[in-house]
């Protein structure tokens, strides 16, 4: 009478010790995520910029794709120690991210754009 019997099944399991690894797992190390130098690329100097500065108190910049309008605020915040009212994004045609950056009343963009060297 042959019986299916596994006898592996009725074993205890033995102990497993986690040891150090001697190399690494991976061929290249993970990138980092989107820092703050990265996610602004350039302030925009085009015509239509320069008139967002003086009437709409709008400062444009181009950056990152893949940063969202939350890092982009605290990206301007910690640059450039500006407060932010609202920002609008779009991506244009090329594929970029441009930023329409609106400050606060407290901030004149003017003056803004004159410390960061836009003008």
């Amino acid at each position: 009478f042959v019986d299916n019997f596994d006898a592996s099944e009725s074993k205890p399991r033995s102990l497993s010790i986690l040891l150090p690894l001697r190399y690494p797992r991976k061929s290249a190390p993970a990138r980092g995520k989107l820092d703050t130098f990265a996610i602004i690329k350039h302030p925009l100097t085009t015509e239509s910029a320069m008139k967002k500065i003086e009437d709409h108190n709008t400062l444009v910049f181009m950056v990152d794709v893949r940063a969202n309008k939350y890092q982009i605020k605290n990206a301007v915040k910690k640059l450039y120690n500006i407060d932010v009212q609202k920002i609008n994004t779009l991506i244009t045609p090329l594929l970029e991210k441009k930023a329409y950056i609106r400050l606060t009343s407290d901030y004149d963009a003017l003056d803004c754009a004159n410390k960061i060297g836009i003008i």
